[in-house]
């Protein structure tokens, strides 16, 4: 699934290539996609410009001159600019055809993806979004505190969830256990007030540095052929040696979700 970085990513390259384009017409092949009507969906973006796009977490807000809408890639979709007219792939299911003669094309293998009209001036303050989390270069420390102080649950399982950190996924949550010598079974309730701020610190550091890469290229992510550099500097996930001790790194599941971690350089606390 495209995490944090790589929906930054996405979001950075459609801006460069569309930005201010017209939508003249919409074409939905898949109208599970779209949580709207299907019909008022397309009539609402009919002719609208796409002035900015936005990112909340792991979602895009598409704003136009009167309406927006939030996309969420799910598992596999992606976004694609296409020559007018060119071939369809056949897991293209929604089409924007722009004014200049190409195509905004949402491909999506599994059909996961969803598409939503929103307001456009206010939508932080409607769901989903008034339901998550913050990015962690946002995040204060007493609010994190005060949610994982009182959590059991493993301290990866956490940073996975959406409604204390946005945009942190399974990978980035690996690196940043790593990063603070933590073992990710341990549980929330055990950090201390200095160890959240290093968890803060950490994570905006580990989705920072993603961005600065084009986030991590693993199985099918890319942006319109912009591919992710940041596995390179991945120190834990999917690795087989420890960069530090050079000792075996494990891999156990947490929370149905595959977990790599030092045990030698990530100690446990209970």
């Amino acid at each position: 699934m495209p995490e944090g970085p790589e929906v930054e990513t996405v979001r950075r390259t459609l801006k460069h290539f569309i930005l201010d384009a017209k939508i003249t017409s919409v074409d939905v092949f898949y109208d599970k996609i779209i949580e709207d009507d299907t019909a008022l969906f397309k009539g609402v973006l009919k002719d609208q410009h796409i002035r900015d796009i936005d990112r909340f977490g792991k979602y895009l807000i598409f704003i136009l001159d009167d309406y927006a809408f939030i996309s969420h890639l799910r598992m596999e979709g992606k976004f694609n600019i296409k020559p007018q007219g060119s071939p369809l792939d056949k897991h293209d299911h929604v089409v924007f055809y722009l004014n200049d003669g190409r195509e905004l094309r949402y491909n999506d293998t599994r059909k996961f993806g969803r598409m939503k009209l929103c307001d456009k001036l206010h939508y932080l303050s409607y769901p989903p979004f008034n339901k998550l989390g913050v990015d962690p270069h946002d995040a204060h420390v007493e609010d994190v505190y005060d949610k994982l102080h009182k959590s059991a649950l493993p301290i990866k399982t956490l940073l996975l969830d959406q409604h204390i950190f946005v945009g942190i996924g399974n990978i980035y949550a690996n690196e940043i256990c790593f990063r603070m010598g933590m073992d990710p079974r341990t549980r929330g309730k055990r950090l201390s007030k200095k160890r959240v701020a290093q968890l803060i610190s950490i994570g905006d550091e580990v989705l920072s540095e993603a961005i600065r890469q084009g986030g991590t290229t693993i199985h099918s992510f890319d942006a319109n052929g912009i591919h992710g550099l940041f596995q390179v500097q991945l120190d834990v996930h999917m690795q087989k040696t420890c960069k530090k001790c050079h000792g075996e790194i494990k891999k156990i599941m947490l929370g149905g979700r595959g977990t790599y971690y030092c045990p030698v350089c990530q100690k446990r606390r209970y």
